[in-house]
């Protein structure tokens, strides 16, 4: 495709479908003189990706983009420059990402691992089929607001809880727990709550997230109005499911906007999140600059707003625990690769231990070891 066929309306353009627009233009105006298409990855799988191009469909290697670094592999929701032909055809470079969703890798290399890019709303999808899990809906979170989309929460299978008060309650729950954030309750098979999530995902380009057997498939085909994902039953004992969804992939949705179906998610572990755990915990954190320290721990420290909330009931000790237990865990993914931070945490390790051993002793008595 020459230059010239750039420079039209984008909304004549064949992939605005797709999201192209103005932005993306002007980002591929260089690659456009070299005589490479744009294109939009579907689908990523093993070094090859499937693009969508102007010119049609078209299967491609990713090996000129740095394999071996695994934030900067192609992903599904990429933009690329593609070579127009060529056996095999290459990726050549991929456009700066708007945004990109980022889990920990379950390797000991603390690595990060892409799971979708370009995304503007980050659907979580949440199974009402069985108990809700509010700390693993809060880990989802944060990792949505830290990629750079607005999160939106689905209690799929809603049909399952037919008692209007009880589902009120369940929505109340997760609103709790996910300040700033649309909770919907949605049930395929009956259609109820569909248009509204359709509107969401019409607005750009959505990734949809969750366990195995939280509906995403059932989900997804309920959005495309046809059965493009399989759908597996859910185990009636514990109300899991396999993986249905092995790659993800990216549809185009009848109403507009693309979606991004992704294979259920097992472990779900932050990378580097703390802007993210911030936006989850926004009333801990509005209430830590009322603290005395700025560097308040919210432990034992006198004069913690955080602590005095917890003690007036404002705050939940479920939701306080929670927020120690990401903030814990993202310093710790963080410290592997900053070594400068690594050292500050060993530093506050031995404050506190030294801490906890004075308290022992004065507990003793004074400071004698117990004979």
């Amino acid at each position: 495709m020459s230059s010239s066929s750039l420079q039209g309306s984008t909304s004549s353009y064949p992939l605005a479908a797709y999201g192209w627009d103005g932005g993306w233009e002007s980002e591929f105006a260089p690659y456009a003189g070299q005589g490479l298409l744009p294109g939009r990855v579907v689908r990523v799988d093993r070094g090859q990706c499937d693009v969508v191009t102007a010119d049609g469909p078209m299967r491609a290697d990713t090996a000129f983009v740095t394999p071996n670094d695994p934030m900067r592999v192609v992903c599904t929701g990429d933009w690329v420059a593609v070579e127009p032909a060529g056996t095999p055809r290459y990726v050549r470079t991929y456009l700066p990402r708007r945004t990109a969703f980022v889990r920990s890798t379950s390797s000991k290399r603390s690595e990060g691992q892409i799971l979708a890019a370009n995304v503007d709303h980050a659907i979580v999808a949440v199974s009402l089929a069985a108990e809700l899990d509010l700390g693993r809906i809060e880990r989802f979170l944060a990792l949505s607001w830290e990629s750079g989309a607005q999160p939106v929460v689905v209690l799929t299978k809603a049909d399952l809880v037919p008692d209007p008060v009880t589902l009120a309650y369940l929505v109340q729950d997760v609103e709790t727990s996910a300040p700033g954030v649309a909770v919907l309750p949605v049930s395929a098979a009956l259609g109820e709550g569909l248009d509204v999530l359709s509107a969401v995902v019409a607005g750009g380009t959505a990734v949809l997230l969750g366990q195995s057997g939280a509906g995403k498939s059932t989900l997804a085909n309920a959005l495309l109005g046809a059965d493009a994902m399989e759908v597996q039953a859910v185990r009636d004992v514990d109300g899991k499911g396999r993986h249905t969804t092995t790659t993800r992939n990216l549809l185009v949705m009848p109403g507009g906007g693309v979606l991004i179906d992704t294979p259920g998610l097992r472990g779900v572990g932050l990378f580097d999140a703390q802007s993210g755990v911030g936006q989850v915990f926004a009333e801990i954190e509005e209430l830590a600059r009322d603290c005395r320290f700025h560097d308040c721990a919210h432990g034992s420290e006198p004069g913690c707003a955080v602590l005095a909330a917890l003690d007036s009931g404002e705050l939940s000790h479920r939701r306080l625990e929670s927020y120690r237990k990401l903030v814990r865990e993202n310093q710790y993914i963080v410290a592997k690769t900053d070594a400068r931070l690594r050292s500050e945490l060993r530093r506050e390790w031995k404050r506190r231990g030294a801490e906890g051993r004075a308290a022992m002793e004065a507990k003793r008595g004074g400071g004698g070891r117990l004979r």
